[in-house]
């Protein structure tokens, strides 16, 4: 499990990304669709529609990392769009930690293929 600072700003985009997108792809959709700034130092985390790759943007200040994870059965907890996220929510570095590790964010539980 990865460790973020508590005052780390983390967006997650509700709608579904492609994937196949890479730096300046998933940097396009934070600053165009979601209206952010992806150069301030926030992390964005994306999700493919069937919920089971997820890939995360961070600028360190000297440069852009993606960080990707795919499961190997079930699917990550992921919002809706609704009329009062418009298209990005934002998280805390704690919530970010649980949904990586299989805990679903709605009622707290592990999710279906989470096992130790």
């Amino acid at each position: 499990m990865f460790n973020f600072s508590s005052s780390l700003r983390i967006y997650l985009c509700v709608d579904p990304t492609d994937m196949r997108k890479a730096f300046n792809g998933l940097y396009a959709i934070a600053k165009h669709q979601l209206d952010l700034n992806p150069m301030d130092g926030s992390l964005f985390l994306f999700a493919n529609r069937r919920r089971d790759r997820v890939k995360l943007l961070y600028w360190d200040g000297t440069g852009f990392w993606v960080l990707a994870k795919r499961l190997e059965k079930g699917t990550f907890w992921w919002p809706g769009r609704t009329e009062a996220n418009q298209g990005s929510i934002e998280m805390k570095p704690e919530a970010l930690g649980m949904l990586l590790n299989g805990i679903d964010l709605k009622d707290g539980s592990f999710r279906a293929w989470f096992c130790r």
